[in-house]
């Protein structure tokens, strides 16, 4: 396995199928599985939601590495609660980054996979009510605009140099937006922030997608 030579990162365990990764996970307590989408058995989406929806397996969270990169699998993947997802066609040194974005409560998407994504499966269309916009009473006016931008799928350094404040103190906003919405990771983030109209599909999205 690629990851096996990298010394900061430790392979515990290795699942043949979507069943046993989810046994593992609950025996071994991860921080990072790698998950594969077409398994025998419990596909890898079912496989990675059902450690996602786990409470005991809070802590763990699911990167996607599959050859079989679709908008569809990509979105089906984040809906199942995924933190990142990633092709096989991957490095060793690329492949253990990502995992250590993962483990450290970042997603792996790109800014241009976050937004078409979330535009095209995710989000509300431009003039249909937000849903569940209460939730987001619980935010400060300064932490709605952090997560306002992270679901831009700007980084955290990318906030900070818009913002002109310290990767620190952006980090801080967003992790504490993170926690009050029970937002497992920046994924979901980004995710709660078009379903409840703090970020909306551009115009343009729209008609490229109608047309």
């Amino acid at each position: 396995m690629l990851l096996e030579s990298t010394e900061d990162i430790a392979v515990v365990g290795e699942a043949g199928d979507g069943r046993e990764a989810v046994r593992l996970a609950r025996e071994l307590r991860p921080d990072v599985v790698v998950m594969d989408i077409r398994m025998p058995g419990t596909d890898g989406i079912a496989a990675t939601a059902e450690i996602c929806a786990d409470p005991e397996l809070r802590g763990t969270r699911v990167m996607v590495l599959t050859t079989y990169e679709t908008d569809e699998n990509v979105a089906q993947a984040l809906r199942a609660g995924a933190s990142g997802f990633v092709g096989k066609g991957i490095g060793a040194e690329d492949l253990a980054d990502a995992v250590r974005t993962v483990a450290e409560g970042e997603t792996l998407l790109s800014p241009a996979a976050t937004r078409s994504l979330v535009a095209r499966f995710l989000a509300a269309p431009a003039g249909a009510p937000p849903q569940d916009a209460g939730r987001l009473a619980v935010l400060t006016p300064r932490e709605r605009e952090m997560v306002a931008l992270v679901a831009t799928g700007l980084s955290n350094q990318e906030i900070a140099e818009r913002m002109v404040l310290s990767p620190f103190t952006v980090r801080a906003h967003v992790q504490r937006a993170m926690t009050k919405l029970e937002a497992r990771d920046r994924a979901q983030l980004v995710v709660i922030a078009y379903r409840t109209g703090l970020a909306r599909v551009a115009p343009e999205d729209e008609a490229g997608r109608s047309s």
